[in-house]
């Protein structure tokens, strides 16, 4: 089993419509629709493209943090981070480094704040909001304010037409798709404790960067 995918998560009964690919015309609004509400947008043909546009968009020497992705393992960030062949500060190393419980759950802490937090988001609407959810809040702490620059991977799988449809994604699909992986590799379920929806950017344009992958990636 793949740790990081929903490969073979057959037991998690959830319906496909929640993962096809939207046509060109939604895709483009879609791009629209984020750039209005403040958000960059850069799209990829794909995995290697995605993971090269992230490569760019990080200066060299910069403070980086990821949250739990899917997405991100499947176009190769988590090994391109692990490599050290990037040239930034590596902050996850650092927390995975502390064995100290009390001390690890500072650093992570801190870890929001990172210059360049890189995550995904579990949907997007045709209107240009996102919608991120999770367990312990450890991600989505840095999506709202915390981070100086946050970068989400998402592919256009994850387009739906409207918020409501956003939150059905979440519950019908997302989650029980998590909790199967989570019980597979952790031995023990998942939650949705801590939701996020991202509206806008309106007083720091420039802070948030999609990049929108034309692939299924991640659910």
């Amino acid at each position: 089993m793949v740790e990081h995918s929903a490969v073979n998560l057959t037991e998690a009964k959830v319906d496909s419509k929640w993962s096809k690919l939207p046509g060109d015309s939604v895709v483009e609004g879609t791009v629209s629709a984020l750039g209005a509400r403040g958000f960059n947008v850069v799209v990829a043909k794909d995995a290697a493209e995605a993971l090269a546009a992230v490569r760019k968009i990080i200066p060299k020497d910069a403070e980086v943090m990821n949250g739990s992705s899917t997405t991100l393992n499947e176009i190769g960030f988590g090994e391109l981070l692990k490599s050290g062949g990037h040239g930034w500060r590596n902050l996850h190393e650092g927390i995975l480094a502390e064995k100290d419980a009390g001390k690890q759950a500072e650093l992570r802490r801190k870890a929001v704040t990172a210059d360049y937090f890189v995550s995904g988001v579990n949907a997007l609407t045709q209107d240009g909001e996102m919608v991120a959810a999770d367990a312990s809040g450890s991600r989505v702490g840095a999506f709202l304010f915390a981070a100086n620059h946050l970068v989400l991977v998402a592919g256009t799988n994850k387009i739906v037409p409207s918020l409501d449809d956003a939150f059905a994604r979440l519950r019908e699909y997302v989650f029980p798709l998590e909790d199967a992986r989570a019980k597979r590799v952790y031995g023990m379920g998942s939650s949705i404790s801590k939701i996020v929806v991202l509206a806008a950017e309106p007083y720091n344009k420039g802070r948030v960067t999609v990049v929108l992958v034309r692939e299924k990636l991640g659910y």
